[in-house]
């Protein structure tokens, strides 16, 4: 995402929280140069995932179903 320096002044709190929650960078614009504001850290993939539903019935059944028509054999 990359802003102008007049946005950044306006919401700058909320901006770094942004790029602190996310680990997206933000671009700021000014005299036609990029400068950008990175997280101090490198975001992981498993914490970019969004949570998705829930398991809709008893989840021990899925322990018990049988999986045998799904295996291929040796990994």
């Amino acid at each position: 995402m990359i802003i102008t320096a007049s946005k950044l002044r306006s919401n700058i709190y909320q901006i770094l929280d942004h790029v602190l929650k996310t680990g997206e960078s933000v671009g700021i614009s000014r005299h036609g140069k990029v400068i950008k504001i990175v997280p101090p850290f490198e975001p992981s993939k498993l914490g970019r995932i969004k949570k998705m539903g829930k398991i809709n019935g008893d989840p021990e059944r899925l322990v018990h179903m049988d999986w045998s028509h799904e295996w291929k054999g040796d990994l």
